[in-house]
């Protein structure tokens, strides 16, 4: 199964040559045409989108103590393990094809793999008799999908390479004997079992809590005026990728090197997050510092000890190592109201929608308009 590694740092030091860009919110599409990386359902191609909700309406019936299992929780685990099968033909009936193999388990060290595998199913799944490989959109090792594999779309095969079959697998097998998926810590505890990684599961935790947040659309009805234009100006950068470094004023820009784990933005252009933040209140006509500390100087200060109740749309929202010392911000976002953001988190990521709740060190807003 796959691994990516993240780091939660955000904001540099300002940059120059800016690049105005518009991505737009619904379509997730970006100026150079590509898929945007963005957490909606704008990112996950329909066929796919369409098995991770069947899935989970129909979990209950294979474990009906099962609670809480939703459709973001197998778009997370099948965002990190395949990219939704992205670049592969999904057909009516959800085969994949090309079928989608992982490296050999042999030992080698590729693709991270250091135990050997024997082979379990003579390659009726992974191709190869010589040892193991996972398989499929879910990346299922063929012993673990003789247990969890079901048939997803009635066709009375449960073939790991279809998309229905693979997530009512991955979710008959995140759902155990019974878990409470609603609950943080079971939640974890599933994705643990799926892969035995911490990094692991922070990486899907978060695709999860951003495709929850996005599945639903902020309500704007009753925001007007400037900050509205804060809050629109943000989610149309919704996919523009992070940059470390990136953005100002003028819109995006390539970013510098290095953030605190040698991410480098030289060769990405987007916003880091207090680029983004910078922008969109450029575009309502108030000058922000470049930096997130410096930004939580400007305008009232909510502090953290108020809650995130107090929050109201258009405000800034700062994370701190150290909440109560302003100095020791590192992060900062914008409030849309129920609990979310619009947030640019990591290298790696893209800017995005989050519940507030995504981030370490939850050190209160400010509030500008």
């Amino acid at each position: 199964m796959a691994l990516l590694m993240f780091a939660a740092v955000c904001c540099a030091a300002p940059v120059g040559n800016a690049i105005s860009a518009y991505v737009a919110l619904k379509t997730g599409a970006q100026e150079d045409g590509g898929i945007a990386e963005g957490g909606s359902a704008a990112d996950i191609p329909a066929r796919m989108l369409t098995a991770y909700k069947k899935a989970a309406a129909q979990v209950g019936k294979y474990v009906p103590k099962c609670q809480g299992m939703r459709w973001p929780i197998l778009a997370g685990i099948a965002k990190v393990e395949s990219h939704h099968a992205i670049g592969r033909n999904i057909a009516g009936n959800g085969d994949i094809r090309p079928k989608i193999y992982g490296v050999l388990l042999n030992g080698s060290g590729a693709g991270e793999n250091t135990t050997v595998f024997p082979d379990t199913d003579n390659g009726r799944w992974d191709g190869t008799a010589t040892g193991e490989r996972a398989v499929g959109p879910f990346q299922f090792l063929p012993s673990t999908w003789e247990g969890a594999g079901e048939d997803g779309n009635g066709d009375k095969t449960a073939d790991p390479h279809n998309a229905d079959d693979a997530a009512l697998g991955a979710a008959m097998y995140l759902c155990g004997n019974g878990r409470d998926l609603g609950q943080r810590s079971q939640l974890k505890a599933a994705v643990l079992q799926y892969n035995h990684s911490s990094e692991y599961v922070a990486n899907v935790v978060g695709w999860i809590d951003q495709y929850t947040a996005a599945a639903k659309d902020p309500d704007l009805k009753k925001v007007t005026g400037k900050v509205r234009t804060v809050i629109e100006t943000a989610l149309a950068q919704r996919g523009v990728p992070y940059s470390w470094g990136g953005g100002n004023a003028s819109g995006m820009s390539y970013g510098i090197c290095c953030s605190p784990n040698g991410s480098s933005g030289t060769s990405v252009k987007g916003f880091d997050c207090s680029g983004l933040t910078q922008y969109a209140y450029a575009r309502a006509g108030i000058s922000l510092p470049r930096v997130a500390a410096d930004q939580a100087g400007v305008g009232r200060r909510i502090p953290a000890r108020s809650g995130a109740g107090a929050l109201k749309p258009g405000d800034l929202v700062f994370y701190a190592d150290a909440p109560g010392r302003d100095a020791t911000i590192y992060h900062v976002g914008i409030y849309l109201g129920s609990g979310q953001m619009v947030n640019a988190p990591r290298p790696g990521a893209v800017v995005r929608l989050d519940p507030v709740s995504a981030m370490p060190g939850y050190a209160g807003g400010a509030r500008l308009l």
